[in-house]
């Protein structure tokens, strides 16, 4: 600011009959000290509205971003939550379908061994009747010869008998064990059957059960990332405008010391 010039002295003159009257004349010097003091005020109160103004900012600012840094945790928890879920949904859909397939085929395999069983025994039943007609039949004919040729066809009828008895008794020895041969075949390939089913049921639920497990790790772990870096940010920002105020507060101690 310009010096401002000093007005010129007053010369009063004093009265004949009067005590004289001294008049202060202002200096130079106390002009330029009053400008001065109206300059550093000013200047204080331009700083204090500039202060006032840059804080208001930078708490709008960090108030944002505690907002935005907020709503993207939330976000991803609602992620992690969501995608855990389908994960189980996903396995529980998966070891209702492999339980309901092990059912059906163990009752396709017990239905099956039934029908097994079933046609072996009316088989035997069959065969054990054709055999036993037939022994009724050979043995009437026997009896009639026998009775024919009482005397001499003794022996033989006796021996025939025998003969018919014992080829019943293969007959049905051999039915039988064919019949304990394929119910142990049917038992033996249910229980394989059932075995394998059981096996691609755990194999399944043990790989959804993993999948599920690095799902969620895997959002755990962008979760913690994105905090990581959020948190950086705002202490970056809390040092910068730390830094910023200590520069201002060092400008403002220099300018007033150099006042």
């Amino acid at each position: 600011m310009g010096r401002k010039s000093s007005p010129p002295p007053n010369i009063v003159k004093a009265p004949p009959a009067k005590t004289p009257t001294l008049t202060q004349v202002p200096t130079q010097s106390l002009a330029t000290q009053t400008s001065l003091n109206e300059a550093s005020n000013r200047q204080q109160r331009l700083n204090m509205e500039k202060g006032a103004e840059l804080d208001r900012v930078n708490s709008e600012f960090f108030a944002g971003q505690d907002i935005r840094r907020t709503q993207a945790t939330a976000a991803e928890n609602r992620l992690g939550t969501r995608v855990a879920g389908e994960e189980s949904r996903a396995n529980i859909r998966t070891q209702g379908q492999e339980d309901r397939a092990q059912t059906a085929t163990t009752g396709l395999e017990y239905r099956r061994g039934l029908e097994t069983a079933g046609s072996q025994d009316r088989a035997l039943t069959r065969t054990t009747g054709q055999e036993t007609r037939q022994t009724r039949g050979e043995e009437g004919r026997q009896t009639r010869a026998t009775q024919g040729q009482l005397l001499s066809g003794q022996e033989r009828q006796i021996g025939q008998r025998g003969q018919q008895e014992r080829a019943a008794i293969r007959t049905t020895g051999t039915e039988t064990r064919d019949l304990r041969r394929t119910e142990g075949s049917q038992t033996r390939l249910t229980e394989q059957r059932r075995g394998l089913e059981q096996r691609a049921l755990t194999r399944t639920t043990g790989q959804q059960e993993r999948a599920g497990t690095r799902e969620t790790g895997r959002q755990q772990r962008a979760l913690t990332r994105t905090t990581g870096k959020e948190q950086r940010t705002t202490d970056l920002q809390q040092e910068m405008f730390r830094r910023y105020k200590e520069n201002r507060d060092y400008e403002q101690a220099t300018g007033s010391y150099r006042v």
